[in-house]
């Protein structure tokens, strides 16, 4: 029965949400609370909520500060000279557009924390995508899909899940599994140059006619990046695919600014303090000196000391930003009483032990390929706690009964991230959606298909190397 109930509440979600007959916060909260009473446990809905809000606000707290930060950073023009070169290399190219987005998020994910990927990378291609009319499920797509795949990095997370909940080494479940990983991400810059490809079609090829317009004028500030658009005047005009107004689309190689280059927040004298403090950082928090909501905490804290002295400037940073910070809380509340239900009525504990009950004997001896597959799934409707604590030991158990290696049972395990990272109970995935202004379940519907497809490559590149 909960075993049903639990697939039919996961179902209705995504359903609603992507029908758009319900908004993710209210889905998220009175969804899975109609479900508590369904099964007979509405009394106990306070506890598990409870439960659950507690288990998920270091991230709520992480997820403030970290946008505070970076956005505080944005502000000031850490990222301007990224975003320059980026703009330079896409021009007004939809197919180099998108494989910018790709190789964006694929570089910053390397920090192993994907709201950060998310947030540099929104803010840098964001103005682009709406300059040209390209589609921004297209951006969410493929950054979460990139992001996906480079979230198996030991420091990301998953893997360390898997050396833990099996006792093995971290090093000896990822480094074999790094060429079928990077098949992966070759897939997904393949993906982006086709989906590029089809934005270019739709569109055309754009070239912005900056000839007419002073460069001060050409410019586009970042979701939260504390400006005004100003862009009056430049003329976006359509040529032939492959036609010859590609130079002007920079306007003489850097004429097409992502971020107003004039804007009053920048604070060029502290560029290398900020860059020193943002790689201090990340250091600390691959390193695990403190908890990362800490250490965003301290971060923010003295990014706006510094750069912004005056208490009315701090205050109208964290204004800027406060749109951001609060949808993203929000949700991540919001997505504490779905998990917390979901756990606390054991609904998520028979749903894995139906799908583990339900392989057929005869798979025993390929319980690494089903492990692959069943991650998919599982990773999606699960968090990795619960999957790679919950489930991956009973499959490793099920494998060594067929003399099948825990090792390959781990590096198996970790072919559904690519799909994971779009799942509706990571946090992340609403700072991706919230600063690129699009809806969730259009996120979803567009982005699943191709993490799912991403997800099959990695497994089948696993298994053709012998990795798997």
């Amino acid at each position: 029965m909960l075993t049903v109930l639990g697939f039919a509440m996961i179902a209705t979600f995504l359903v609603l949400i992507m029908m758009k007959k319900m908004s993710p916060i209210a889905a998220l909260v009175l969804i899975p609370a109609l479900f508590c009473v369904a099964v007979g446990q509405g009394a106990q809905l306070g506890d598990y909520v409870i439960e659950g809000v507690g288990k998920l606000a270091p991230t709520a707290a992480m997820l403030m500060f970290a946008i505070v930060y970076f956005g505080v950073m944005i502000d000031v023009g850490l990222f301007d000279p990224i975003v320059r070169g980026i703009l330079r290399f896409c021009k007004a190219d939809p197919v180099r557009v998108v494989v910018g987005t790709a190789v964006l998020a694929a570089i910053v994910s390397l920090d192993g924390d994907g709201s950060t990927t998310f947030m540099i990378t929104v803010s840098a291609m964001y103005p682009l995508y709406k300059r040209l009319g390209m589609s921004l499920v297209v951006m969410t797509g493929v950054a979460a899909t990139a992001n996906g795949v480079m979230n198996t990095l030991p420091w990301g997370g998953p893997t360390a899940r898997a050396a833990t909940a099996l006792k093995l080494d971290a090093a000896d479940i990822f480094v074999p599994m790094i060429p079928a990983l990077g098949v992966g991400l070759l897939f997904v810059f393949v993906l982006a140059y086709v989906l590029g490809r089809r934005e270019r079609k739709r569109i055309g090829y754009l070239t912005l006619d900056e000839v007419l317009v002073p460069e001060t004028e050409t410019v586009l500030v970042a979701a939260g990046g504390g400006g005004t658009d100003t862009n009056t005047s430049t003329n976006a005009t359509k040529k032939p695919v492959g036609g010859s107004g590609e130079s002007a689309a920079t306007g003489g190689g850097d004429g097409f600014q992502g971020l107003d280059p004039n804007r009053a927040t920048l604070r060029p004298k502290l560029y290398w303090f900020n860059a020193g403090l943002t790689i201090a950082l990340l250091t600390a928090m691959i390193l695990e000196l403190l908890p990362i909501p800490v250490l965003f905490l301290l971060g923010a804290a003295l990014a706006l000391t510094v750069n912004y002295p005056n208490m009315t400037e701090q205050k109208a940073r964290i204004a800027a930003h406060a749109e951001n910070v609060l949808n993203v809380a929000g949700m991540v509340f919001a997505a504490a009483v779905f998990t917390g239900v979901l756990t606390g009525t054991g609904m998520v504990k028979h749903m894995a032990d139906w799908l583990v009950g339900a392989i057929p004997a005869g798979m025993g001896p390929h319980m690494a390929v089903v492990t692959g597959v069943l991650s998919l799934p599982l990773t999606y409707f699960m968090s990795n706690d619960g999957f790679y604590f919950g489930v991956l030991p009973v499959l490793a158990e099920a494998g060594a009964a067929h003399g099948v290696s825990p090792l390959e049972i781990a590096r198996a395990s970790l072919v559904g991230q690519a799909l994971h990272m779009s799942s509706p109970l990571v946090p992340a995935v609403y700072v991706l959606v919230g600063m690129a202004k699009v809806e969730f379940g259009d996120h979803t519907r567009f982005t699943v298909k191709w993490a799912a497809l991403t997800s099959l490559v990695v497994l089948a590149a696993g298994i053709l190397f012998g990795i798997i």
